[in-house]
């Protein structure tokens, strides 16, 4: 069975575009474009990893990611953005006892490809000690 992933971006052909080069290498790559309807999707078909913006209107990247894993505890998560503000928001994380990666827009795909290969590897999870 592929890997399913969820992307997440407010963006439309960010999303549409990262989801398309997912799925030319396999992946089950399905779209959302706010936090709210990401939550409705991972709802109906669980995905094996979140990849989502951080910054976007109402529930933010982060926000999103923490109530998915509390909801999906082996889902994975792989955060992205282009912003310097991303790094004052993930100083939140470890009060919540995780951490998630996270890569800079703009991405390169090989660059992309190959973190998503390196996260599904890992047995490790987001959990911090």
């Amino acid at each position: 069975m592929n890997q399913r992933i969820l992307v997440v971006d407010d963006e439309r052909k960010i999303a549409d575009t990262l989801a398309l080069i997912l799925r030319s290498k396999g992946y089950e790559a399905t779209t959302a474009y706010n936090g709210a309807s990401a939550l409705a999707v991972c709802a109906t078909s669980q995905p094996d990893l979140l990849l989502t913006d951080v910054a976007m209107p109402g529930l933010n990247g982060i926000q999103l990611a923490l109530a998915v894993t509390e909801r999906f505890p082996a889902c994975k998560v792989l955060l992205f953005s282009g912003q310097a503000s991303t790094a004052e928001l993930r100083d939140h994380l470890p009060n919540h006892g995780v951490d998630f990666p996270l890569i800079s827009k703009p991405v390169h795909p090989k660059d992309l490809l190959k973190k998503i290969a390196k996260i599904f590897s890992s047995s490790e999870l987001h959990k911090i000690a």
